[in-house]
């Protein structure tokens, strides 16, 4: 079942999985004099964070290798970062994990000659001002005069607080997932007069509805049932009865939210029932549901034609004879797998 204690790294994880976003990212936030050298090819992403792992609660980052005019590779190491206020200690991780990423390959390739240029770019979507230094030098404790011959790097910031929702992206699926995350921070009356803002970027980008309904959940907590249910009905009002028992499972089996208090939810495609629940923290008791993996197949279906295109036999084949469980897990990976295969992957 997907994990839902970082929100804010899945979300931006499943946002830059897609190297068409990525590109629209780094076209539009790295500065003229960078960008106008890239060519128009997507960046391709680098596996693997470099991110140390206790910090992973409080940083998300991506490595990508864009193409620059020139032909040659330009890496962009981008991080985000998901406290509420900003730590002036941030270009320290950038630098920490841009440095992971050289010492790995220059152990992969012990020959090498030239280092790859990396430029890094730190993204902060929390709800106080920013006012951290874009250089790192300014984290030296040290005389100015030595300034020349010390280490430094400037970063490229972005304070996603600063932007004007309409001016925060012009790529579709960009807007929808920077709104999210620029919200996801808020105090509940600035995220319940910017829910319409999103709602609307959100039907532009409507294959994002999955990740980005799941990160509103567990980031505003005043979202109800009927709210959400509105959202899917405006966003792919087809999905409806799949989405919803998808969200209920995702929702209420991790135990994050008293989200259906009470009552019950009967569907023909999931069968999900969800009845009272007498226990002392959730109030929610998830009955006995028929036709769950028959919800499951034909949710992943529609998520898999949507994304790749028509499906292989054998890919159908797979599908069928596959437990819930594992039709669930491999809806998961729909959004962040790059292949067709890389879903099915064992």
């Amino acid at each position: 079942m997907t994990d839902l204690t970082q929100p804010h790294d899945r979300l931006f994880k499943a946002l830059m999985s897609h190297p068409e976003t990525a590109g629209a990212l780094l076209h539009e936030y790295l500065p003229v004099e960078i960008s106008e050298l890239l060519a128009s090819l997507p960046p391709q992403l680098v596996d693997g964070s470099f991110v140390d792992e206790e910090l992973r609660g409080y940083f998300s980052d991506r490595m990508f290798v864009a193409t620059m005019l020139s032909g040659k590779p330009l890496h962009i190491y981008v991080l985000i970062e998901h406290k509420s206020y900003p730590d002036r200690k941030v270009g320290w991780q950038a630098l920490r994990g841009t440095f992971a990423f050289l010492d790995q390959k220059t152990r992969e390739n012990k020959d090498w000659t030239l280092l790859p240029a990396i430029v890094q770019m730190i993204f902060y979507h929390g709800e106080q001002e920013w006012h951290v230094p874009h250089e790192f030098i300014t984290l030296v404790d040290a005389n100015p005069i030595l300034h020349p011959w010390l280490m430094n790097v400037r970063f490229v910031t972005v304070n996603l607080g600063n932007i004007e929702d309409a001016q925060i992206a012009r790529h579709a699926r960009l807007r929808a997932g920077l709104l999210a995350l620029k919200y996801g921070t808020r105090d509940a009356k600035a995220q319940h007069d910017a829910l319409e803002t999103i709602v609307v970027a959100l039907a532009e980008a409507p294959e994002l509805l999955f990740p980005i309904v799941i990160y509103l959940l567990t980031t505003f907590p005043e979202l109800d049932r009927e709210s959400v249910r509105g959202i899917v009905v405006r966003v792919s009002p087809q999905e409806e009865t799949e989405m919803m028992s998808q969200f209920a499972r995702e929702i209420v089996e991790q135990n994050k939210q008293i989200w259906w208090k009470e009552g019950r939810q009967e569907g023909r495609q999931e069968g999900i029932q969800i009845g009272e629940y007498k226990g002392r923290q959730e109030g929610i008791q998830i009955g006995e549901y028929k036709g769950r993996q028959e919800g499951a197949s034909a949710l992943l279906m529609r998520q898999l034609k949507r994304r790749f295109g028509s499906l292989p036999e054998w890919a159908d084949e797979r599908i069928r004879t596959a437990d819930a469980a594992t039709l669930e897990n491999w809806g998961d990976r729909v959004l962040t797998s790059q292949s067709l295969e890389d879903v099915f992957r064992e």
